[in-house]
């Protein structure tokens, strides 16, 4: 983990609601797709966890939706601003168990963190397939993106307005080695439950400090809690404990 003052060189709306910000400075300390950063807001006393979408070393691209006081004024932030934010928290997704056709699960804004995670895959020379869920047309982000990367993509929408109509569970393909997936809890269970093969969660959590210190964001697991901040946001199929 390090603190930063990194400075927003873009903030741009891809929907409604969601936004995608590009912050510029030293973010060496992101090493692994599905990391996040904390970002320190004025006038609030809790940081605000943010996944990252995108990564160069020498700046971060989140991807967040404006659903309270910390990003709503996040996106009225503009381009020159700058921020104190904390980089290369969590453990993010391990690559080495995918097999040589990873699945990819995301729902609304747990998409972003599987688009860093499909250009690792991507590189290793992995075929990379992706399933987005959203609950109507007006509300899908990231399909292009995706595509360009070079990922076959396919898009669920609850009301059945673009692509399959359901979850991300009624568009599974069959031929897929592991998975990846995030998202709200209701469709982490949901892909629980439908998937055969192995795979990796990460948790949308709300969090207190964001390293580990309150334990307010933690899980049930074989080996005991264990907290999303630290030990997470990732964890492996297996080790969820789950009524499901």
């Amino acid at each position: 983990m390090q603190e930063r003052i990194l400075t927003i060189t873009d903030n741009t709306p891809l929907t409604k609601d969601v936004y995608r910000m590009k912050l510029a400075g030293d973010v060496s300390a992101i090493t692994a797709p599905g990391q996040f950063i904390n970002i320190k807001l004025e006038g609030l006393f809790l940081r605000r966890p943010i996944s990252v979408y995108d990564c160069d070393g020498d700046a971060v691209t989140i991807i967040y939706k404006a659903v309270g006081k910390g990003t709503e004024a996040m996106r009225r932030m503009e381009a020159g601003k700058t921020l104190n934010v904390l980089t290369g928290l969590g453990n993010g997704y391990d690559t080495s168990l995918s097999g040589e056709r990873p699945l990819l699960l995301g729902g609304g804004v747990g998409v972003p963190p599987l688009y860093l995670l499909a250009k690792k895959l991507l590189a290793e020379g992995k075929q990379v397939r992706v399933v987005l869920g959203f609950n109507t047309k007006d509300e899908v982000f990231c399909k292009k993106e995706f595509a360009a990367l070079g990922c076959e993509v396919t898009v669920a929408t609850v009301d059945g307005s673009y692509g399959v109509q359901g979850f991300v569970t009624d568009a599974l393909p069959k031929d897929y080695t592991y998975f990846y997936t995030c998202g709200p809890e209701p469709m982490l269970k949901a892909v629980y439950r439908a998937t055969k093969t192995g795979g990796q969660f990460s948790f949308e959590e709300r969090m207190g400090c964001g390293f580990g210190a309150c334990m307010g964001c933690s899980c049930k697991t074989v080996t005991g809690y264990k907290r999303i901040c630290k030990e997470g946001p990732v964890l492996r199929k297996e080790e969820i404990l789950w009524d499901v």
